[in-house]
């Protein structure tokens, strides 16, 4: 549990981690990537959810993201449906996983400063 915290606090870590480790054993950016992205999405999941509470005094941090995901799927799914008239349900989880990587990282970072612009605020 503890190693859990401190990569769900730090997310970073276990997408530079896992970048390595992929690049190292398949010898392709692009897989490594990929990989490390989704490893990481998991713990940015958690870590955005609790910046969330954090700024907001909030405990709904993790079902708002929840919600979200669960919406950006029924977006992407209805999409597919109207185009292709079906659903490849591997595409459209794969396809949210990793907006959610782009939108939480963006989370995380915004999160972060403005968590500590309050703590210096408070602090003056």
């Amino acid at each position: 549990m503890g190693l859990f915290i401190v990569l769900s606090i730090l997310p970073f870590f276990p997408f530079f981690l896992v970048y390595w480790g992929m690049y190292v054993w398949k010898k392709d950016k692009r897989k490594a990537l990929r990989m490390a992205m989704d490893v990481t999405t998991f713990f940015l999941v958690f870590s955005v959810s609790a910046l969330f509470n954090l700024t907001f005094d909030s405990n709904f941090g993790f079902y708002l993201t929840l919600i979200l995901i669960l919406v950006a799927l029924g977006f992407i799914g209805g999409a597919q449906n109207r185009l292709k008239g079906k659903v490849d349900r591997g595409r459209m989880f794969r396809a949210v996983w990793r907006m959610s990587f782009v939108i939480m990282s963006f989370g995380y970072v915004l999160f972060t400063l403005f968590g500590l612009f309050r703590y210096f605020m408070q602090q003056m």
